[in-house]
């Protein structure tokens, strides 16, 4: 495990959480597009050196957090996409949990204008009401595919989802 990696991987998804956490009131998001814009470019920069930073790389925290960032590396959907194909292999070789592919994958798909997957990505109406999950392919086998990759039932990730805007 390169520790190094792994203490600045930790530095950088506190730092992203910090500014997530601010209330949206309180700031326009350039500092998060700052954050954001600062830790793909560190990213993009790790994998060239050393591929995917898997469990193995950078530890179970470590993984977690390097699929935060390039979850969050909405303003660079190009490398999103290569991060995408670089976890389908971290989660095939058991690097990578499978939840954070089905992360990641709807995150692409929501992107490119596609229905989700996983159900895992919501969106409100433009006045920041009406919280809800973005289209999903085949909603009626959405808890299959959810359970498949360790992930909880639909209706109670929606109540997750709801509470956190209380």
């Amino acid at each position: 495990m390169n520790h190094n990696l792994a203490a600045e991987l930790h530095r950088r998804a506190e730092e992203d959480q910090a500014a997530r956490r601010l209330p949206a009131a309180t700031h326009d998001g350039r500092e998060m597009r700052r954050i954001d814009v600062g830790n793909t470019a560190w990213l993009q920069q790790v994998i060239a050196e050393h591929g995917w930073p898997g469990v193995a790389l950078a530890g179970e925290q470590g993984a977690d957090e390097a699929w935060l960032l390039a979850q969050h590396a909405d303003l660079a959907p190009a490398f999103q996409r290569q991060a995408l194909e670089l976890l389908k292999a971290a989660v095939a070789a058991g690097d990578a949990p499978p939840r954070h592919l089905a992360y990641l994958t709807d995150r692409v798909l929501v992107a490119a204008g596609e229905p989700q997957v996983y159900g895992t990505q919501y969106t409100h109406d433009p006045d920041g009401s009406n919280l809800r999950p973005q289209p999903v392919a085949d909603p009626d086998r959405l808890d299959e595919r959810r359970a498949a990759v360790g992930l909880e039932p639909a209706v109670v990730y929606d109540r997750r989802m709801h509470a956190l805007e209380t």
